[in-house]
């Protein structure tokens, strides 16, 4: 009989995977966490959960109309460029953080060990995050609907009816539910594989678009051309609109942590991933605007399109029906993985919460299926994302208001972290391997002034005059989740929350 032969190298690889997640297992008993995922993910993987979260095709594919209607192609290079270089910022920022808290909780746990005195700020970031991850998801889900509605009436010319567009977002949640209760496994892997499709769409879209278009903008119209659809006088205002689109694009880098007791290595994993995801989707959403900027046709027809999306309009006219359809297929599968990934967020944001009574029902959230799945958190975000889709039917300028205010809540939970650490720079007492070292409080210092200055500019009213159907209504629904956070933390959560419980008490000697 034959006996295998192991590699020595093989073999040292395999001890080598083995202390580092030694290593990150006694980092999170330290934390007073006990282990309870199986550490599964590679750096490719947490990378491709930030990468997939921010999804430069779908963000860039989905607001790009904003950006090009306040301020055209001027606003667009040079607000992606600005915008880039703050969100840099913000990244090494949280990546500094993630180093020496590397937990699922993320956001949320960096404030309350931060900032252990005052457990609201804690609670407050923990919920606002978590619902802007699930109205993140349902936006993502509810634009799925949006491009294969567009592919519908491109390829047939059929339109489907808003009822139709609500089904078929409802089909898109409760598949993004089944991938998250599949596991740890399955989504590492299809965040790996969107990492691949992303670079690879955005090469296809690319060459695509600058072979097949008829007519090619010149340079200076590329980057000094300046639109105004919104009816306000201020130019500079209104290229400080189109900034919108860019944050809105790039939010979502700090997803890995998310996923950091899942990862190998978490504390240099983690980090590595929140800043490479920013560089590489700088980089990539450059190529794919200036793409974009140089084979769009006609600014008006878009902004009178009635596609359900308008990019589909920049497409046809650039490229013709038949590889319109193969651009929105592209773009509508990475909206699909970006969306199951922000229910992956959400779910294991629910399970930290409820594992530190800062959520009701808690023996069910903090509960993990066999595929090592919050399931109940993720099931919870489906439900709540189908409601919401609801809200199609009845009344876009609703949906938009519910959806628009996920980027605004996103923002003012960036912001909760990075004050600490402007206000406070001894907060961090125990840096990870990932240190700014003297850098670090200048970094925070920006990084603090640009997420204040965008939380500001979110709830501006983007078009003038202002009528009940062109308002601006995020600050309404951002101020309805803060009212119900407020609520709970009055009701119960000042009882019951008073900071990250330990499920592990380190033995003394």
């Amino acid at each position: 009989m034959s006996q295998r032969v192991e590699s020595p190298l093989v073999a040292i690889a395999e001890n080598a995977k083995k202390d580092g997640i030694q290593i990150s297992d006694q980092r999170l008993l330290d934390l007073g966490y006990r282990p309870e995922f199986r550490r599964e993910m590679s750096l490719f993987g947490v990378l491709g959960m930030s990468f997939c979260t921010i999804g430069i095709l779908t963000g860039m594919s989905s607001a790009f109309q904003t950006g090009l209607f306040s301020g055209g192609p001027l606003g667009l290079f040079w607000g992606w460029n600005i915008c880039s270089f703050f969100m840099f910022l913000i990244a090494l920022s949280f990546a500094e953080i993630c180093s020496s808290y590397p937990t699922m909780g993320g956001l949320y746990f960096w404030v309350c060990k931060m900032k252990p005195d005052y457990p609201m700020l804690g609670f407050f970031t923990g919920w606002i995050y978590s619902i802007a991850m699930v109205f993140t998801g349902t936006s993502g889900n509810l634009s799925v609907a949006l491009y294969i509605a567009s592919m519908a009436e491109v390829g047939s010319g059929r339109t489907l009816t808003r009822v139709e567009i609500a089904a078929i977002a409802w089909g898109i949640n409760i598949l993004s539910g089944i991938i998250n209760t599949v596991g740890t496994k399955a989504v590492g892997r299809m965040s790996s594989f969107n990492v691949w499709w992303t670079l690879g769409g955005t090469f296809v879209l690319v060459v695509t678009l600058l072979v097949k278009s008829p007519v090619k903008n010149s340079a200076s119209f590329v980057f000094t051309d300046f639109e105004n659809f919104t009816g306000w006088s201020s130019r500079g205002f209104v290229v400080l609109l189109g900034f919108l689109q860019a944050v809105y694009t790039l939010e979502g880098c700090e997803t890995a942590a998310q996923v950091a007791e899942e990862a190998e290595r978490a504390e240099f994993l983690a980090p590595l991933a929140v800043v490479g995801s920013i560089v590489g989707s700088w980089l990539v959403g450059l190529a794919y605007m200036l793409a974009l900027l140089f084979s769009v046709q006609n600014i008006a027809s878009v902004q009178a399109t009635t596609y359900a999306i308008p990019i589909a309009q920049l497409f046809y006219d650039a490229v013709g029906t038949k590889l319109t359809v193969m651009c929105l297929v592209v773009v509508g599968f990475a909206q699909f993985m970006a969306s199951v990934t922000a229910f992956t967020a959400s779910s294991r944001l629910f399970y930290a919460l409820a594992r530190d009574n800062a959520f009701p029902a808690k023996d069910q959230f903090v509960a993990i299926n066999r595929f090592q799945a919050p399931y109940w958190g993720v099931w919870a975000s489906v439900l709540v994302g189908c409601i919401i889709s609801c809200a199609y039917i009845g009344s876009a300028v609703a949906f938009n208001a519910i959806l628009s205010s996920a980027a605004i809540a996103v923002m003012l939970s960036y912001l909760q972290p990075i004050t600490i650490r402007v206000f406070w720079p001894d907060s961090l007492p125990e840096p990870g391997p990932f240190r700014l070292g003297k850098w670090s409080w200048g970094v925070n210092f920006l990084s603090f002034l640009f997420s204040a200055f965008i939380c500001g500019l979110f709830v501006l009213p983007t078009v003038y005059p202002v009528n009940a159907l062109n308002m601006n209504y995020s600050v309404v629904a951002i101020g309805g989740v803060i009212v119900v956070v407020t609520v709970n933390w009055f009701s119960w959560g000042h009882r019951s929350f008073s900071g990250p419980m330990r499920t592990y008490t380190l033995e003394k000697p």
